[in-house]
């Protein structure tokens, strides 16, 4: 994908969160259904949390319901009303020690520090190009500390009707890959958003592009409980010599 193509879609998707910030955070309180069974593979306590595309911070929520020790949550959005909703929202929680950055992600790439769980939910379907989205998930292998985990999670959309209803035509002139898709968003503020649906195909490529080791993948969310397709992987830690 040319880097014109790239900028026009990650624009769209800027569009997107800027119209919808309040609706989106005020549908998105409920934590994801899928990251109860992280928890069979998650150490708790976490040390260091790195949330890329953090939204309004659930997932920081989400953990701090699970344990009372405290833990570092760096969240990293380009959507500055929904870093601010994570803000407020995660200020009343004393056993976080929280850090929001505000980040484009498309344009600047990733930046964070190393840390004990490295997240990325909700993203990967607004990244756009196959590249580029390979060369995040290997920016965020390296992040991961040693013994530590990667989990993402790859929303398959396009298997859903009520979704597939929804797209709309691109532009003659819009050269971008297969499964892009311009979806309709229906709640509050009419906008539109790219988003691309992720194969299996495709998500065993982002799964070699991690260099970790795989050690849980599974379906979940939504009405039929599989909405979304996750992936555990875990940098093993360096054997002594």
């Amino acid at each position: 994908m040319d880097e014109a193509t790239r900028r026009y879609l990650n624009a769209i998707n800027r569009d997107f969160y800027r119209l919808s910030a309040a609706e989106f955070d005020a549908t998105r309180q409920r934590a994801w259904p899928g990251w109860e069974r992280l928890l069979a593979v998650i150490d708790l306590p976490v040390a260091s949390v790195l949330d890329i595309g953090c939204g309004n911070g659930r997932f920081a929520r989400f953990l701090a319901g699970r344990q009372v020790q405290p833990f570092t949550y760096h969240g990293i959005d380009n959507c500055a009303a929904l870093l601010a909703a994570a803000r407020r929202q995660l200020a009343d929680l004393p056993q976080v020690e929280l850090a929001l950055v505000e980040r484009d992600l498309i344009l600047d790439g990733l930046a964070g520090p190393p840390a004990q769980l490295v997240a990325l939910f909700g993203l990967l379907h607004h990244v756009p190009g196959a590249q580029a989205r390979l060369n995040l998930l290997r920016s965020a292998a390296r992040l991961v500390l040693p013994g530590g985990l990667l989990v993402f999670a790859a929303w398959r959309f396009y298997e859903r009707e009520r979704f597939r209803k929804r797209i709309l035509l691109w532009d003659a002139d819009i050269a971008v890959e297969k499964h892009d898709y311009l979806l309709d968003w229906r709640r509050g503020e009419r906008a539109l958003r790219y988003c691309h649906y992720i194969d299996d195909r495709e998500h065993a490529k982002l799964i070699k592009a991690t260099g970790l080791c795989v050690i849980d993948d599974y379906r979940a969310d939504g009405a039929e409980g599989d909405l979304n397709r996750y992936t555990v992987l875990k940098r093993i830690r360096a054997e002594r010599a």
